[in-house]
């Protein structure tokens, strides 16, 4: 054995869903999903990038609408409220999801955030494209968001006396047993780490819930304003509620005013307050009953399968592959040819 120590060189990347812009004029955000930002020279605006995947975001693969794998609305609020939040904005005002963004099987999404210029009310535009690159580095990018960010609609968070008294007071158990059964009937499976909900109850015209995250993402909840998994339990329990239409599968489609007001909670208490169609508001709070955040309406519209099928081919199908072709059998008599191959 040698009097040294072992000598170890890597030569193959770690693990992650980070970008690192360390030593690329790029400035780090600690961020799970937006590794990286840097302002625009041109413009006042800003960049982020990061990445996403099955393997570096393994509770991703827990989420799937008709057979796909998808990132949950709430994780595309995630990523506008932190760049609104690095570029000195509190409130998503707007964000209209275009397209899904489907996960490949393998390999990593490339994520863009871009931040136009501010207005002269502190309001910036935003929109969110990602990629899977091919072999060659590039790919086609798509945009999956578009919306409006801007400074904080209040100057404190409001208090909320409903979220505090816990559970809710002449608030009427709900069962909570089936819902992800209901869920599934309808071609919305939740793996083991979406099914957040462990209590409901109606008051009046609101439904509340109790969420909390897995244990084992309950580690991870410090590094997102909140994590979209937690956020994405809220919206089941929307069905609990006087929704039109029960019996068919929805997804996000628009939010509206989204103010953050404290990141890092692995548990949440929320009301659900139904606007009419297809909308809803929600006040979230943390499981002392202080404020997380506020949205002031969400509309969801049905899932169109169609469009899940296409979002989820990538640029890979039209890879070159290893064929076998077979080959008449050659005359042992007879002068031997070529075969194109």
């Amino acid at each position: 054995m040698p009097t040294y120590p072992f000598q170890r060189r890597r030569y193959w990347l770690s693990a992650g869903g980070g970008v690192s812009g360390a030593g690329g004029g790029l400035d780090g955000t600690g961020h799970p999903l937006l590794g990286a930002w840097v302002g625009l020279a041109q413009s006042d605006g800003y960049l982020f990038t990061g990445r996403l995947s099955r393997t570096a975001q393994p509770w991703l693969a827990d989420h799937a609408v008709n057979d796909v794998v998808l990132l949950p609305g709430t994780g595309l609020l995630e990523l506008a409220l932190r760049a609104a939040h690095e570029a000195g904005c509190e409130t998503v005002e707007e964000l209209t999801l275009e397209a899904p963004l489907v996960l490949p099987d393998r390999g990593d999404l490339h994520l863009q955030v871009e931040l136009g210029p501010a207005d002269a009310h502190g309001r910036r535009e935003l929109t969110l494209h990602a990629r899977h690159p091919d072999d060659g580095g590039t790919g086609d990018w798509t945009r999956h968001a578009t919306g409006l960010v801007g400074p904080a609609q209040t100057e404190a968070a409001p208090g909320d006396d409903d979220l505090v008294e816990w559970p809710p007071a002449d608030g009427e158990a709900l069962p909570v047993d089936g819902l992800y059964d209901r869920a599934e009937a309808l071609g919305l499976r939740y793996g083991p780490l979406f099914r957040g909900v462990r209590a409901a109850w109606r008051a009046g015209e609101h439904v509340y819930a109790e969420l909390e995250l897995a244990e084992e993402l309950r580690g991870e909840a410090e590094a997102y304003g909140i994590h979209p998994v937690l956020l994405d339990a809220a919206l089941h329990a929307v069905g609990l509620g006087p929704v039109t239409s029960a019996d068919q599968a929805r997804l996000p489609f628009a939010w509206h005013g989204v103010t953050l007001h404290a990141a890092g909670a692995s548990a949440l208490r929320v009301r659900i307050s139904y606007r009419g169609g297809d909308s809803v508001g929600l006040a979230v709070a943390d499981a002392a009953g202080a404020p997380v955040a506020t949205v002031e309406a969400l509309l969801t519209r049905p899932v169109n399968a169609k469009q899940l099928r296409a979002a989820g081919r990538t640029g890979h199908d039209a890879l070159h592959e290893v064929v076998w072709r077979p080959l008449p059998p050659v005359d042992a008599a007879g002068p031997a040819e070529a075969a194109d191959v």
